[in-house]
């Protein structure tokens, strides 16, 4: 999460009035508006790389899946949020072409100007999603993952990937190669 865009308090209904008009997104926290800030490729392309590889599993299913400039809304702690990538399952969430309720699934690229919030912060809000079963933290720069995944009894529990790993998203059931994962992401743009 970036710095307070401004010292203006909104309601949630205000933010999302005034989101629809804002050129660049902004994140929302009880009444406080986050402008957010642009990524490197290396974050775009594992994200792309995720974004695809869940799309072509789930088609013909009745999840979804979502890149960046989808928001997320956590009730619960009257937030919005961009997810890197999330999907959803929910029928309700179908419907709603703006704001999204209920994932199954949240990944978010690490990046050195985020990567605390991400692991902290922003995961004590996700967590409070009844629907989230996983949160997963890739880290394109030492190629490692790290999956969230909650259990039976309510507990999250850490299930570490390392450089060349086959990642597990135990909530959609796929197995995403390092390649895959981590696809494009050494290959020089050609001029």
């Amino acid at each position: 999460m970036g710095l307070p865009a401004e010292k203006i308090r909104f309601s949630a209904p205000d933010y999302l009035q005034w989101e629809a008009g804002q050129a660049e997104r902004h994140e929302y926290q009880d009444g406080e508006v986050f402008a957010m800030a642009g990524a490197e490729d290396r974050h775009v392309t594992v994200s792309l790389n995720v974004a695809m590889a869940l799309r072509q599993h789930l088609a013909g299913t009745p999840c979804r899946t979502y890149m960046a400039d989808m928001k997320l809304r956590v009730e619960a702690a009257d937030s919005f949020h961009y997810p890197d990538v999330m999907v959803t399952c929910s029928a309700a969430d179908a419907r709603d072409r703006l704001v999204k309720r209920a994932p199954r699934l949240l990944v978010e690229v690490l990046s050195e100007s985020t990567a605390g919030y991400d692991r902290g912060g922003k995961f004590g809000l996700y967590r409070l999603l009844p629907s989230l079963q996983e949160y997963v933290l890739i880290d394109p720069v030492d190629r490692n993952t790290d999956v969230y995944r909650k259990g039976p009894d309510g507990l999250w529990v850490l299930h570490p990937f390392a450089a060349g790993d086959t990642v597990r998203f135990e909530s959609v059931e796929l197995d995403l190669p390092h390649d895959v994962l981590f696809a494009e992401l050494d290959t020089p743009a050609q001029d």
